[in-house]
């Protein structure tokens, strides 16, 4: 199959901290499944200047031998917006458009009636606000609705989201499906047992206001038989600091393998974040044998079910609170833990990207 994948969702350069890197892994692994694939990352120049995304010159760019061709718009993609495009991309050539973010899908949706090919559309967090916030009223909204209905497929990045998308969208819903994201870094289960000593909470994350880490110092703070290590750096560092807690340490932001390696010496991983759009640390949580902790009705809630495979809580210092102690009375942890391992182990990055493009049902030339 021949894909042109869009988004502004997409790293161009090596260590860009604010890009992640979970859509450039469906391309990766689509490539390595012997499809091709191109990227465009259209880039609406005032919203990547709110989103404090690194600004590029228009052009072709190599990423991890991925093409990827950068285009800047001042404004959002109104007029002849493909006189920008390059003539080097054969757009007759492709069997799919697939787009992700509220940029990407608006950008897509007017390209895919130009060129007519057949258009997929990927559903972020972001798609919620935009739908939601009556900021994006005039336009934004307006032009991702018409996206989706244009849309032969749309995939839902959580089971959480598509469940948020099919309550904002019913007529949609029959569309719909789950694009969850998949990881590499799975081993044997390790045995878990929570013994005299302190049991080793962890948690992993940009130090934002939404990943609510206040709320989980507060809530270990009093409990002696825990402690917390918080890796991860942001704006919210120094106020996390001044809370007073003897059984919280902070390691600063780790390389990805020491991030891996710390989850392997930890019992619990635990993350209260809200408005997540998957949340790629989770599984890797899970692979590395922690309990894990996910907020309910976020994140990767519904990969991860309560009390079987992993924890739900509520983003609040008392749900946290409450949580970590029935882990600690759990007399199931082991089956827990062995269920958690089966659960990953249908979250790898070929059988997730593989899932995606059997979800689409697009025929290849």
């Amino acid at each position: 199959m021949k894909i042109l994948f869009i988004t502004d969702l997409y790293p161009i350069k090596q260590g860009e901290a604010t890009t992640a890197v979970t859509l450039h892994n469906f391309v990766f692994e689509w490539i390595r499944q012997g499809n091709e694939v191109d990227v465009i990352k259209p880039n609406f120049i005032l919203n990547s200047f709110l989103r404090k995304k690194p600004f590029y010159k228009d052009g072709f760019y190599d990423y991890q031998g991925v093409r990827i061709f950068n285009v800047n718009y001042f404004t959002p993609f109104l007029f002849d917006f493909t006189k920008k495009l390059p003539k080097e991309l054969d757009f007759e050539s492709y069997d799919v458009i697939i787009s992700h973010m509220p940029s990407g899908i608006i950008f897509a949706n007017k390209l895919a009636k130009t060129i007519k090919k057949p258009l997929v559309c990927g559903v972020h967090a972001s798609d919620i606000e935009v739908m939601t916030n009556p900021i994006y009223k005039f336009y934004f909204k307006s032009q991702l609705q018409e996206g989706y209905k244009n849309a032969k497929k749309i995939a839902c990045r959580s089971f959480v989201l598509q469940k948020k998308f099919n309550a904002l969208m019913p007529e949609f819903a029959e569309k719909t499906f789950v694009a969850a994201s998949g990881i590499d870094c799975i081993g044997a289960p390790s045995p878990r047992t929570f013994s005299d000593s302190a049991i080793k909470v962890l948690t992993c994350a940009n130090l934002i206001k939404r990943k609510n880490i206040d709320k989980l110092i507060l809530a270990i703070k009093d409990l002696d038989e825990f402690e917390l290590k918080v890796m991860g750096s942001g704006a919210e560092l120094n106020k996390l600091k001044k809370i007073t807690a003897k059984n919280v340490e902070f390691s600063g932001q780790l390389p990805h393998k020491k991030v891996l390696k710390e989850m392997r010496n930890s019992d619990i991983f635990i993350l209260p974040s809200i408005n997540e759009t998957f949340g790629m640390v989770y599984l890797e949580a899970m692979a590395s044998g922690c309990v894990t902790v996910c907020t309910e009705n976020d994140g990767v809630d519904g990969i991860i079910n309560d009390g079987e495979n992993g924890f739900l809580c509520p983003a609040t210092a008392e749900g946290i609170k409450e949580t970590l102690l029935k882990i600690k009375s759990s007399e199931n942890i082991e089956k827990i833990l062995q269920k958690s391992f089966e659960t990953i182990k249908d979250y790898t990055s070929e059988k997730c990207a593989k899932n995606y493009l059997e979800k689409i049902e697009i025929e290849s030339h």
